[in-house]
């Protein structure tokens, strides 16, 4: 054999040979489990726009992957490429490379459910959100204080949001909601949930309404005593009398509960109810689905007055007689 079909063929054989090995390796690693771990699973974030190498780089952090060329390669190979999902994910551990593409290709992300209870400020409702990381709390409070941001969500009457980030639970996976997305969601439930309830005839405004609404929801934790409350708000706004709503008090004095005293009622704010005639500017927090079903079908009663009687419901009166022979009962 001539020296040149021998060096051909000495060629050939070594190329096979080295894609033997190749392939060899690769199937290796394809189909051999990652670094052992004790734990059964990870927690994975992978950031949206990731790279396949970004991608192996997270994994191998993770120790749910040994440190290798191959992850790229074979995800290509398995047509998987373009496919793996952003977000965060719970991935079991000690799995083959094949295993951990097909799990992350039909990984479904973590959801955290968050809670927001009726009655809550924007600064309260910003402080809920923010304790489970999904928000920046000075940046959801900024929006929330704008109105040109309130403008553009439709609240024409509105100079913030407050009264409108409806309470309710919420799910949200991760990447999390930008604060403008996030406070855009809550608006449009709260006027998703107006426009459910739909209202009796009022003369009142939508901004109105859910700012009586949010009086009410201060007032009362009894969803039974709700409308009856608004029909006495109703009966004050129709003859003119002040509502002299203590909630409000606090409201315009930056306060959370708290007792209400005699300064306290002489206070010079545009939320003194005992001072301003009709209802406050806005809300003083985000009324619930059932306080604003009470502002919008309120209960028709003869009371003008109503006094806690210190177990959750209160004392309601025709008459100031009456109501300050209930107020001697239940506030001495």
């Amino acid at each position: 054999m001539k020296a040149g079909r021998r060096w051909l063929l000495s060629a050939a054989l070594a190329v096979v040979a080295a894609l033997g090995a190749g392939m060899g390796w690769f199937a290796l690693y394809a189909y051999s489990p990652g670094p052992l771990q004790s734990e059964p699973s990870r927690i994975v974030t992978i950031p949206r726009g990731s790279s396949l190498a970004e991608i192996e780089s997270i994994l191998v952090g993770q120790g749910l992957l040994t440190p290798s060329r191959g992850f790229a390669p074979l995800a290509y190979l398995m047509d998987a490429a373009t496919r793996l999902p952003a977000g965060e994910f719970e991935l079991p551990t000690n799995q083959t490379p094949v295993a951990l593409i097909r799990g992350l290709e039909k990984a479904r992300p973590i959801h955290y459910a968050v809670t927001v209870p009726e009655g809550l400020t924007i600064e309260q409702t910003g402080a809920v959100f923010a304790d489970k990381g999904i928000t920046d709390f000075d940046e959801f409070v900024r929006l929330a204080g704008s109105p040109a941001f309130a403008m553009r969500l439709g609240l024409v009457d509105a100079a913030d949001l407050e009264g409108y980030l409806y309470p309710d639970t919420y799910y949200f996976t991760k990447p999390v909601p930008e604060p403008e997305a996030l406070l855009t969601m809550l608006v449009n439930q709260a006027l998703a949930v107006y426009d459910e309830v739909g209202q009796e005839t009022t003369d009142l405004s939508r901004h109105e309404l859910f700012t009586l609404a949010s009086i009410i929801e201060k007032e009362t934790g009894a969803p039974q005593e709700r409308p009856l409350i608004a029909g006495v708000f109703y009966n004050r706004l129709a003859t003119g009398m002040r509502l002299q709503s203590d909630p409000t008090i606090l409201f315009g004095l930056g306060r959370v509960g708290g007792a209400i005293s005699k300064s306290d009622l002489d206070s010079d704010t545009a939320y003194n109810t005992y001072r301003i005639s009709g209802l406050p500017p806005g809300p003083i927090c985000s009324p619930g689905r059932a306080a604003l079903h009470a502002a919008m079908h309120p209960a028709t009663t003869d009371a003008f007055y109503f006094v806690s009687k210190n177990d959750g419901t209160h004392q309601f009166s025709k008459t100031l007689k009456e109501h300050n022979r209930a107020v001697r009962k239940y506030q001495r």
